[in-house]
């Protein structure tokens, strides 16, 4: 991970690569503001005008250091209030920015994201990628095992768990479950009630993140090309052998949210099914095909827990709404788009 006065360093020439009109510009770092420190203080002229940024760094742009870098930015502000904070770091991701913005806030990272709106000045970038992920401090939270605890919470978000029902939900031990509350804890995405009991303060941030870290392919996929027009009645097909070879099944990417949304059309189906795929392929009648000219694709779950939760939709299984939500984010066929229509109809968050 880079160092702290690295990063600083990095940020202050970036902040002069997007402002390249920007004259007389004077850079002092450890200024001490009221009761706070800003890591960095840029004075230059635009236009005109005269102009302050007040930056806090940070090595780790998470929302657990982000917020802590709003409460000092307005703290600044206050004090300073011709200034334009901005928050600075490695990487800033979606749910950060927008803890940003909802703030009136900007932001810059190291990865080519920035937002700085002040005066005549509007600079917005978003949707890069960490060009460190090494960097992320969330690589356990989100490793197979964990994810199962993950799932289970973001299945039901508003229900507070004990350790031990949470673990033996998500078939993982004790210890691995209080490790992942203990991280969630630290993050501020889970608190304790009264009878210390777990449940999730922040699920859109734990879902997010989860997001960033996470594409449908990390499962196996095997193709094919079907015999007929792919339809739900030839889907109805797909879990009838399925079921009668005894395997565990569900839907997922556009299948699975037709399902939900009878109006979607339906180019390909990509269903998750346990063990070989080859017996229930050839049952159907299907031909092995490379992956961009297939029509049914099975996914090989990546770890059992993938199919915790699937639900009934019209008497065919769907993976659970998170774990939709989650393949369909980095599906190629639109798959963003669906997602986020199926967060604003049925997760609720």
């Amino acid at each position: 991970m880079l160092k702290s006065e690295e990063v600083r360093r990095q940020v202050a020439q970036r902040l002069r690569e997007l402002l390249p009109k920007a004259k007389g510009w004077q850079e002092s770092a450890d200024t001490k503001i009221g009761g706070q420190i800003a890591d960095l203080l840029a004075k230059f002229q635009l236009a005109g005008q005269e102009h302050t940024l007040v930056v806090e760094v940070s090595s780790l742009g998470q929302p657990r250091q982000i917020r802590a870098a709003v409460t000092r930015l307005n703290e600044i502000r206050r004090e300073l209030p011709g200034a334009h904070p901005v928050a600075a770091a490695i990487y800033i991701g979606p749910q950060s920015a927008r803890i940003l913005k909802s703030n009136n806030l900007g932001f810059v990272d190291l990865s080519g994201n920035c937002y700085l709106a002040f005066e005549n000045v509007l600079i917005e970038k978003e949707g890069k990628r960490n060009v460190r992920p090494s960097t992320r401090p969330l690589r356990s939270l989100f490793a197979p095992c964990a994810t199962r605890v993950v799932r289970v919470l973001l299945i039901e978000p508003g229900r507070a768990w004990r350790l031990e029902e949470l673990g033996k939900a998500a078939a993982v031990s004790l210890g691995h479950s209080h490790n992942v509350v203990k991280r969630l804890e630290e993050l501020a995405w889970a608190v304790r009630n009264d009878d210390q009991r777990i449940r999730l303060s922040k699920p859109a941030d734990l879902l997010e993140a989860w997001c960033e870290s996470y594409t449908y392919r990390a499962n196996e996929i095997t193709s094919y090309l079907a015999p007929e027009r792919v339809t739900r009645k030839f889907m109805g097909e797909v879990a009838r052998v399925a079921a009668g070879e005894g395997r565990r099944y569900a839907f997922t990417l556009n299948a699975g949210a037709a399902l939900l949304v009878p109006s979607l059309r339906l180019p390909a189906v990509h269903c998750y099914l346990e063990g070989d795929p080859g017996p229930v392929a050839q049952a159907l009648g299907l031909r092995p095909a490379a992956e961009t000219d297939g029509t049914l694709h099975f996914l090989g779950p990546y770890d059992p827990g993938v199919l915790h939760g699937a639900f009934e939709k019209g008497g065919l299984k769907v993976v659970c709404l998170p774990q939709l939500y989650a393949d369909l984010m980095h599906y190629e066929r639109r798959g963003s788009e669906q997602a986020e229509h199926l967060r604003r109809e049925a997760m609720g968050y």
